[in-house]
């Protein structure tokens, strides 16, 4: 036999630990991508990490790595990890947008800006409107950040340093003389950030204030209310009326469900022995969406509240819900363009001014989250952001007021003592500090709004029509505001517009379908901060399509889906066949036949009787909305009409599981 030689020893010892170290490093990964999955993002991290010290594939490492950072809200620890990401060439195509928003945290607005202008010229066609949206929204904010900045108020700000500790405190709101908070205290730690999960509290406020107006809290915080209390889910955000004795507030996050998508609110009352009643579930909460941080209005017959349920115009919305006199809730109603962007709208807040306060990163800003303050005259919505010291580069939130000039909120702005903080702020110059004069307020500048727009035929390549008919109607008189006749361009416009209003455009030509187009001027306001000249003119442009109005020609109903082996009319389902009824009621002389397309994945016999009567299911709701029925026929075509024979994909399943309506007679 051959001696072995130490160095093949010192080989083979090696090659050995270079193989346990990737299988170990290969472990970890996957560990750390099992918790991500789950939502548990504290967990993860520091299976990357160990993950980092083996030859996993860089570009997907960081960028798991980041996103854990992100999904538990600490968006400057990201940054790092997004920048290697896109370095070591990640597909991912958020990347550059997550990693601006993380660099904007930080406030190097330069690098955000770089960032986000790079997402938006490479941004697949994949990505959602929304977010395009936001991104291109951010892109002009980034590029007015110097005038923002410029935006200072004479406030003084104090960190509750007796209040607040290394975990999160937020969401400060008075009862009589206490102040009721969210803290991180529980015993139970939230695998999600790692900290303990959240509950609520009570601290008493001095009645005298000292020499510098400060009312911070000098007692130990307790805990609100044992029957309120549950220790393995996290509670926060809590909202009274005036009376004190009704409580809103929002509860869920237990770590069982990825995404904080099992929040819901919940109503509290006190009863005669000064106890709590055991918290009961609000009907408003959507169980597939993440409702929370309440406010009441002044005088407790509205409820505010965010959510980022289906239907609203990007991220976390704001909405509103009647209270009448029994105690029942109306059908939540978002709140419109002006106040909703497509981000993050939070942290509702009616002052005693009667004006709006919220949190939002989707409005022009300093940081993650702002505080502004709309206000509403005239039917216009105004949004102002709340300037510096109240924001900064970090998240800002939560404001709300004790009196006229003092108040409360939360920021996680570097200095302070933990995640969130609470701060007092105090409006007027600090005592002993000499009086600065402040620049007076420019003349308001003015800005005049239009709309313009083409008419074309929809084909290949597009071709603009002329001598087709344009009606502009305000939606709340039905009344035009503008007709015309369009010219040899196909062109139409200008016509001035009034902001927070809704219109609809109707064109019809003959040959053509009508088709009507809704245009509101919701949301699209140009913020004052962007104006540097006394007066602005912007154009809002429509391209308008029309098709051809051919016998036996098929249009394809888009987001008709139905559940699982059921045909029942879904909301999403009844919101596109509502467009269709707009359709009929505009070609009156229109008939059609609405045919229904199932996949492969069953019998022939079921997919036939299955896509009959969704078809029959569809026809029935549109009836229900005033069209005669005898301009309706349905019929199901089950398997036999495939557009993709071999579907493999659930993204093919569903291009084949269709809804059409064909044209029968003109």
């Amino acid at each position: 036999m051959k001696s072995i030689t130490s160095s093949a020893l010192l080989v083979a010892l090696s090659v050995a630990l270079t193989l346990t170290g990737c299988n170990s490093a290969m472990q970890a990964y996957r560990k750390g991508v099992r918790h991500y999955e789950a939502g548990e993002y504290n967990l993860a991290i520091p299976q990357f990490e160990k993950a980092a010290k083996g030859t996993i594939d860089p570009a997907r490492l960081n960028y798991y790595t980041a996103e854990s950072y992100r999904l538990s809200n600490r968006f400057g620890e990201a940054a790092p990890f997004y920048q290697k990401a896109i370095e070591t060439g990640t597909a991912e195509p958020d990347a550059r947008f997550n990693y601006a928003y993380a660099l904007k945290s930080q406030g190097n607005y330069t690098g955000a800006l770089e960032q986000l202008q790079q997402y938006v010229t490479g941004a697949p066609k994949t990505v959602a409107k929304t977010t395009l949206d936001k991104a291109r929204r951010e892109v002009e904010t980034l590029k007015a950040i110097d005038i923002i900045a410029k935006n200072k108020s004479m406030i003084t700000l104090k960190n509750l340093g007796n209040l607040n500790s290394t975990g999160a405190e937020f969401a400060p709101v008075m009862r009589g003389e206490e102040l009721v908070f969210t803290a991180s205290r529980k015993d139970q730690v939230y695998k999600n950030n790692g900290l303990p999960m959240l509950g609520l509290y009570k601290t008493k406020l001095p009645q005298n204030p000292d020499e510098a107006g400060n009312s911070a809290p000098t007692g130990t915080p307790e805990q609100f209310s044992n029957n309120v209390f549950q220790g393995d889910v996290n509670e926060g955000t809590p909202a009274f009326t005036k009376d004190g004795k009704t409580m809103v507030f929002a509860r869920g996050n237990n770590g069982k469900k990825k995404g904080g998508l099992d929040v819901d609110l919940y109503i509290s009352r006190l009863g005669d022995g000064g106890a709590w009643s055991q918290p009961l579930r609000l009907p408003i909460s959507d169980s597939t969406a993440w409702d929370g941080s309440p406010a009441f209005s002044g005088d407790g017959k509205t409820l505010y509240f965010a959510s980022n349920r289906a239907g609203g115009a990007g991220g976390i919305d704001l909405y509103r819900t009647s209270i009448d006199a029994s105690g029942r809730f109306s059908r939540p109603v978002n709140m419109g363009r002006d106040i909703n962007t497509p981000g993050d709208e939070m942290f509702p807040y009616v002052g005693p001014n009667a004006k709006l306060y919220f949190a939002s990163d989707g409005h022009p800003g300093l940081g993650k989250l702002d505080v502004f303050v709309a206000t509403r005259s005239g039917g216009v919505t105004r949004v102002e952001n709340m300037g510096q010291p109240i924001n900064s580069p970090a998240d800002d939130f939560g404001l709300i007021y004790t009196d006229p000039t003092k108040g409360f909120l939360a920021s996680n702005r570097s200095g302070g003592k933990g995640d969130d903080d609470i701060y007092f702020f105090q409006e007027g110059p600090a005592p002993g500090t000499p009086t600065i004069a402040q620049n007076p307020p420019g003349s308001p500048k003015l800005v005049r709004y239009f709309l313009a727009g083409t008419v074309s035929a929809n084909e290949t390549p597009i071709t603009p029509l002329d001598s087709a008919r344009v009606r502009i109607l305000d939606d709340v008189t039905g009344q035009p505001i503008a007709e015309v006749t369009t010219g040899q361009p196909g062109t139409f416009g200008t016509y001035p517009l009034q902001e927070g209003k809704d219109y609809t455009i109707l064109a019809e030509r003959k040959g053509y379908l009508t088709r009507r187009e809704p245009f509101t001027m919701q949301g699209k306001s140009i913020p004052e901060i962007f104006l540097t000249k006394p007066q602005t003119d912007t154009t809002f442009n429509v391209a308008i399509l029309l098709d051809k109005a051919t016998l036996n020609k098929t249009f394809v109903l888009e987001n008709i889906y139905y559940d699982l082996d059921k045909y029942n009319i879904r909301p999403d389902a009844a919101t596109e066949l509502d467009k269709l009824v707009a359709i009929l009621q505009d070609n009156p002389t229109l008939k059609i036949e609405l045919g229904s397309h199932t996949d492969t994945r069953a019998s022939d016999a079921y997919n036939q009787k299955l896509s009959q009567n969704r078809a029959k299911s569809a026809v029935e709701y549109i009836v229900s909305k005033g069209i005669v029925a005898d301009r309706l026929t349905y019929k199901g075509y089950g398997e036999t009409q495939l557009i993709i024979k071999n579907a493999k994909t659930e993204e093919e399943h569903q291009r084949n599981r269709r809804t059409e309506f064909k044209i029968t007679e003109l």
